[in-house]
């Protein structure tokens, strides 16, 4: 009996129950919002000091810049592949499906563009000016670029201080993982709350309205998930993906309730070296990486949002302008990771690449939160397959 008590079992049967909250109780799921923003606040408390420590750690326990170097080759060759892979799957499901919609839904939300970025701007984004400035705020790429120097100059100082640093920071990431464990053990009150406040917010019957562009979003997404993703890895990693999820899953289930890869780092990072057998240095850097560059889900949905939004404007986008998508979607997933709202710089970003309005975002606004919960699952789902194939490249 206790087996169908565990923090697994129970966050399933919390997203049942908090769909069918959010149809029958709205009112009362709109006023348990706090108990989600609660648990998303917790688990985003964890991931300033985990990633710094993980990421250390990691770095300083490989021993040279050189195995840095080969792991992080690697690691961004892997997350191109599933990208591109990704992207492919998108344009080939859109295109047999062929969704479009004669319902004018561009009135629904006011989008108001992002403002360009250059290739400049987006280079100099990635760097830190205040480390301090980046640290309260919380922008991931920038700490990640810091922490890679800082641990690669510790592995140029004397031995003895050296190992001082790695201990503090063994200590400070080990503190980490066991507030992680109390806090994961808080995720179907959460998971709970989270969905039945989306069900009660936006409801069902908006899914209906776009069941075609649903459908091939979804469709796309669960393709790539169930069956491109585990070849790949069964392929690449010799393991058995199926397994594996088992003993993940509970990092997909927060991914999905909360919709945030960063939000879920700290649990990717437990569930994947104490359950999913992957060692500490691979999941101290691969994770944390992978949550800011690595987002096949994402860049699926993109290629096929434009191709749907083309559609319903009545454009024909041809064989070369759809290799343009593919370009700018697998860079972009990439690029964007460090500018604020990535998601929709990157929809602006292959809108505005085809010639096509960017005040077109509001035809598919209805669903995109719905959506954005699917994506972040296979986001997740993604990078933990990633740490556990380079894991046997180590």
């Amino acid at each position: 009996m206790k087996r169908f008590f565990t923090t697994e079992t129970l966050t399933l049967a919390a997203i049942v129950l908090g769909v069918l909250a959010g149809v029958w109780f709205p009112e009362t799921m709109l006023s348990l919002k706090w108990m989600g923003d609660l648990f998303l606040m917790l688990l985003k408390m964890l991931i300033i000091p985990l990633v710094f420590a993980s990421v250390f750690v990691a770095i300083v326990s490989l021993g040279s810049g050189e195995a840095l170097k080969n792991l992080g080759l690697k690691a961004f060759g892997y997350y191109f592949l599933t990208t591109a892979l990704a992207v492919t799957m998108g344009l080939l499901i859109v295109n047999i499906i062929d969704p479009s919609t004669t319902h004018q839904l561009a009135a629904g939300e006011a989008i108001t563009p992002p403002k360009e970025h250059s290739f400049a701007s987006l280079l100099l984004s990635f760097v830190p000016s205040n480390i301090f400035t980046s640290l309260s705020q919380g922008k991931i790429v920038q700490i990640l670029l810091f922490v890679i120097f800082f641990a690669v100059a510790v592995l140029h100082i004397e031995p003895a201080k050296r190992e001082t640093l790695q201990l503090f920071f063994e200590a400070v990431n080990d503190a980490m993982g066991k507030i992680a464990e109390w806090i994961i053990k808080l995720t179907p009150l959460g998971v709970f709350s989270l969905i039945g406040y989306v069900i009660a917010k936006e409801g069902l019957d908006t899914l209906w309205d776009l069941e075609s562009y649903v459908l091939a979003v979804l469709l796309a997404l669960f393709i790539h998930a169930l069956i491109v993703l585990p070849l790949l890895a069964a392929f690449l990693g010799r393991f058995n993906p199926l397994d594996y999820f088992r003993k993940v899953r509970e990092a997909v289930l927060i991914a999905f309730s909360t919709a945030s890869s960063s939000a879920t780092l700290p649990v990717s990072i437990e569930v994947a070296g104490e359950k999913g057998g992957v060692r500490r240095e691979s999941a101290g850097f691969i994770l944390p990486l992978g949550a800011t560059v690595n987002m096949d889900g994402t860049a699926l949905y993109e290629a096929i949002a434009v191709m749907f939004i083309a559609n319903s404007y009545g454009v024909e986008l041809g064989f070369s302008q759809q290799i343009v998508i593919f370009l700018t979607a697998t860079f972009a997933s990439v690029g964007a990771a460090g500018i604020p709202g990535a998601g929709l710089v990157m929809m602006t970003m292959i809108l505005s690449a085809v010639g096509l309005p960017l005040e077109a975002i509001g035809l598919i606004a209805a669903v995109d939160r719905i959506l954005d919960m699917f994506r972040t699952s296979i986001n997740v789902w993604g990078d933990l397959l990633a740490a556990k194939v380079l894991n046997r490249y180590i």
